[in-house]
């Protein structure tokens, strides 16, 4: 067997990442952060359509531009007047390249999971204004300025939109090329540095977090910055929703909501309003963080989705999808799906909000339908009464949104925490140990995942009992999920990766040149291209290893090729 061969290959793709030191490429930094701009308006004889792409040259192809147009107004069930925010999520076109310059496994490599750039989605960003206007023939202006972006920067990218469209509408394209020209002086978005970020004489201060940091913990202090004028907007999340707000009307439902969405289970969200249904669907999806939703989601849905078939037929199961949708019509396409959240508008039961009740799948029949959570799920765990009671203490007492929005993402962080750590301390098992790592010998593979197994550790370390129920039954039901299989994925592929630091480290601490002493000059060369190899691919893989290793590993290889004869001294150099 040969000492340093390594099949096993990491997956993912690999670009170079973009370094600092590079001449900025036009549109470089705007596009770190945008894909682009869009005008959507009212045309009496085309219906909803883009006027305005910027840049001009971004390149959409003509079914993201369709889909852009019908998502981008909220439907006429809404009767949305003034002005209207809310955000939606869309296939990208199959072949389309990135516009992304590099940047986006520099970015990713450290962002968490929850918050790295889509490789196969759009996420826009809607500023919606229906105003009366007699000099219109329909009696109304009705135009959306619309963000398209890979980041899930809910937060930070509405918060841009408050600052420029209402501008926008009043003074039109110059304004627009004005703000597009500022993004594209942003710095780029590197997690865990504080960046300032102006615009339109706003000066926006965001941090992105890392990968590393606890989630929920306390907000990492802020560096002195230079004196700003004007002085920042600090936005205390690029993301973070107000958790609770959204989730007023079914305080006593969040832990089947909870479950619902850490089993990847589909989900219709029937709301009064574009900003409600989009609100409500990115909610659900953050409840399970730290852990990465790894299903599909719609924060707002229309019936002419160019997905709206493959979602609504009958002839299979609904897929892993929870969409967002406000047309009273759906009502009876997704009469054959599981779980359908009907929201209205919040209604209050003396100082407290009223909550929605669990009802029965076949009530759901007529538009009218009223508000309710209609499904037959039993959840596996209990309540927890205290964190309800908490909560609905704190509205009695006035206690700010923000307050109790983080007691709730408190406790939903706390129990999926609890959740994954066996799962993780059972992946660190199958783990080789680091004393059989030899240089001369293939890196040990990692032993395969047994479900069974993994519920015989349940006994002697099972979840910390958060809550009471049925731990084994959720796991089992979380196995045949997206969400698992999305997050073994994952860890296995940071496993496979921590293998092959471990062998570079041992093949670095040998003593190669004495290795080759008694070797064919056949084989001393073998082993210089395998060694290359190993070089190559931790640089192109982006391995967590220290960089002075990898100059020793390239010294080791230099050293070896000046021990031979000089005709292959040069063959080796050439290559």
């Amino acid at each position: 067997m040969d000492p340093f061969d390594s099949s096993d290959s990491l997956e993912g793709p690999s670009k170079a990442a973009a370094t600092n030191t590079e001449v900025p490429v036009p549109w470089s930094r705007f596009s770190a952060w945008l894909e682009c701009v869009c005008v959507v308006t009212f045309d009496l004889e085309l219906g909803q359509a883009i006027e305005l792409v910027y840049p001009h040259d971004v390149k959409l192809t003509e079914k993201e531009k369709t889909s852009i147009c019908y998502l981008s107004f909220p439907d006429s069930y809404s009767g949305c007047l003034g002005d209207t925010q809310f955000s939606f999520r869309l296939r990208q076109s199959v072949g389309r390249s990135s516009s992304w310059f590099g940047q986006e496994d520099s970015y990713n490599k450290d962002a968490p999971v929850t918050l790295q750039k889509e490789n196969a989605h759009f996420h826009g960003y809607v500023y919606f204004r229906q105003v009366k206007d007699a000099s219109v023939k329909r009696g109304y202006f009705q135009k959306s300025l619309v963000v398209v972006s890979r980041l899930p920067f809910g937060n930070l990218f509405h918060s841009l939109l408050k600052v420029i469209a209402p501008e926008y509408f009043e003074k039109h394209e110059p304004c627009l090329e004005t703000v597009c020209n500022e993004i594209d002086q942003w710095p780029t978005p590197i997690p865990g540095q504080t960046l300032n970020l102006p615009v339109m004489g706003v000066v926006m201060q965001v941090r992105i977090p890392t990968k590393i940091e606890t989630p929920g913990g306390s907000p990492v202090k802020q560096p002195q910055t230079e004196n700003l004028l004007p002085a920042p907007t600090v936005l205390p999340s690029v993301h973070e929703l107000d958790l609770f707000k959204c989730f007023q009307s079914v305080l006593i439902h969040v832990q089947m909501l909870w479950e619902l969405m850490l089993l990847g289970e589909p989900v219709v969200v029937m709301a009064p309003s574009p900003t409600v249904s989009s609100e409500t669907v990115l909610a659900l999806v953050s409840t399970i963080a730290p852990l990465r939703y790894c299903g599909d989601y719609r924060p707002y849905f229309t019936i002419h989705d160019s997905e709206f078939k493959e979602y609504t037929t009958r002839t299979q199961a609904p897929p892993n999808v929870i969409l967002g949708v406000t047309n009273p019509f759906f009502i009876k396409t997704f009469q054959c799906w599981p779980h359908i959240i009907r929201l209205g508008d919040l209604k209050m039961s003396g100082d407290l909000p009223k909550q929605v009740k669990v009802k029965k799948l076949a009530k759901l029949k007529t538009l009218d339908t009223k508000t309710g959570i209609y499904t037959a799920y039993k959840t596996f765990l209990h309540k927890d009464k205290a964190l309800i009671k908490r909560l609905l203490k704190g509205i009695q007492k006035k206690r700010p949104s923000e307050v109790q929005s983080a007691i709730l993402r408190r406790h939903l962080l706390e129990q999926t925490q609890s959740f994954i750590l066996p799962l993780e301390r059972y992946l660190q098992s199958l783990m080789p140990p680091q004393r059989s790592m030899s240089p001369w010998k293939t890196p040990p593979q990692i032993r395969s995942f047994s479900q069974d197994e993994f519920m015989k550790t349940l006994e002697q370390a099972g979840p910390q009992q958060i809550l009471k129920g049925d731990w084994t039954g959720l796991y089992r039901r979380f196995f045949r999920s997206p969400n698992f299989d999305g997050w073994y994925r994952l860890r296995h592929r940071e496993m496979t990766q921590k293998v092959e630091c471990l062998h570079l480290e041992a093949i670095c601490a040998a003593d190669l040149l004495t290795w080759t002493k008694d070797k064919s000059e056949v084989e001393i060369v073998d082993l210089i291209l395998k060694l290359r190899e190993k070089l190559t691919r931790a640089r192109k893989h982006q391995l967590p290893v220290k960089d002075e290793l990898l100059e020793r590993l390239e010294q080791s290889i230099q050293t070896i090729i000046s021990s031979l004869p000089e005709d292959l001294q040069t063959l080796l150099h050439r290559q």
